[in-house]
């Protein structure tokens, strides 16, 4: 009896003990889920990548660098086609009226061979670029006294269809203001009034008509 009463008594002082240091003891702290839904600033480790419309607008909108433009032949300037006689096909022109223009000058006479079998492509040039700004003048400087006949000179024109202008050049004047000694001759003058190029004699077609070609284009492109 003596024993129980001591156990309910021991009972009566430990358990109201151990409600209080229950009660006294903090609550330990909610660890947090690896599953928790709060937001976190997370580092990315993909490349920032720039936009490819933007980076193609930027690249367009850098001024490219232009190759520079070819080099123009130059030459003297030259002479007028002055002290000359009467002209054919045309009123009389001068090379400073004709600035701006590109002009192939032929010196030839019509009992010249060699310059005959030029005619051909100079018709085919005078076709084909007169409307493009050349302008083509046969200087007739005779060499034996029938072509200083204007006549003659007229007659030879039609007979060979000749369409651009020709100045009749008995004196010789035109022939020496330019230091030529040969039948046929050609020179030709470009926008600027410097001669750029010439040849003498039958030959170089092909090379005399792409100096031309070259003369308009610099001419157009100014």
């Amino acid at each position: 009896m003596s024993i129980r009463m001591s156990l309910i008594v021991a009972l009566a002082v430990i358990v109201p003990l151990l409600i209080v240091l229950a009660l006294a003891w903090p609550a330990a702290p909610v660890p947090i889920s690896s599953t928790s839904t709060a937001p976190q600033a997370q580092a990315s480790s993909a490349p920032i990548v720039a936009n490819s419309s933007s980076a193609s607008s930027a690249s367009q909108a850098v001024p490219q660098a232009k190759p520079p433009a070819a080099r123009r032949p130059s030459g003297p300037l030259a002479p007028e086609l002055a002290g000359g006689g009467a002209w054919i096909n045309s009123a009389p022109l001068t090379l400073a009226g004709l600035k701006g223009r590109v002009v192939l000058i032929d010196f030839w006479t019509y009992g010249c061979y060699n310059c005959t079998n030029t005619l051909p492509y100079i018709k085919q040039w005078w076709s084909n670029y007169k409307d493009q700004g050349l302008v083509i003048v046969g200087v007739h400087t005779p060499e034996f006294a029938s072509e200083k006949v204007l006549e003659n000179v007229q007659s030879a024109v039609k007979r060979e269809e000749i369409g651009w202008p020709v100045v009749q050049d008995n004196d010789m004047n035109i022939w020496r203001a330019y230091g030529n000694h040969y039948w046929p001759h050609f020179y030709l003058v470009d926008d600027r009034g410097q001669i750029i190029y010439d040849h003498i004699g039958e030959g170089a077609y092909d090379e005399t008509e792409r100096q031309i070609q070259a003369a308009l284009a610099a001419a157009k492109a100014q």
